[in-house]
């Protein structure tokens, strides 16, 4: 009987998380900033980005979008929460060259649009372009973590992370 107890399996399920962006995929150790490459707020990957399209990487709910656009919070289906920080730095722009197209508490569905970013502006203003995409709820949700693109060159809609996430 105790061994019953003790023995309980967590039920987990398979998620996917696309590419929010087209560009190069690197490994968060390599994004010039302690707070991602330390994996201080959660683990992902980033994306240099070649253009400023952002769209949505998984099925689920726009939680945040942050007063300086710089920044999206969204939520799965299966409650893993994205955060995209588009840039280093960037909330020093309070919102210039940001332009965003959801509200906090819309659904969206892979390939939605979030943002649209003007990378030459931030690029004018002296700022990474590189853009974190963090699973903040590691701890908590997150089983295992695959990265399917890692180093490589990405599209938007393209796999990069494959994880398995604890039942809800």
């Amino acid at each position: 009987m105790l061994k019953k107890l003790f023995s309980k399996k967590i039920e987990t399920r398979a998620v996917e998380i696309y590419s929010p962006l087209d560009g190069e995929a690197i490994p968060l150790e390599e994004v010039p900033d302690p707070v991602f490459a330390q994996k201080m707020m959660g683990d992902g990957l980033a994306i240099i980005p070649k253009n400023g399209k952002v769209v949505s990487p998984i099925n689920g709910k726009v939680v945040q979008i942050f007063p300086t656009k710089h920044a999206v919070g969204l939520v799965s289906e299966e409650g893993l929460e994205i955060l995209i920080h588009i840039g280093l730095e960037t909330v020093e722009l309070n919102g210039e060259g940001f332009e965003v197209e959801v509200n906090a508490g819309e659904t969206v569905k892979v390939g939605d649009p979030l943002i649209n970013v003007d990378l030459d502006y931030l690029e004018q203003k002296h700022k990474e372009i590189v853009t974190p995409i963090i699973i903040t709820n590691m701890l908590d949700k997150v089983g295992d973590l695959e990265y399917v693109k890692k180093n490589n060159i990405v599209t938007r809609g393209d796999i990069i992370m494959k994880c398995r996430v604890k039942a809800i």
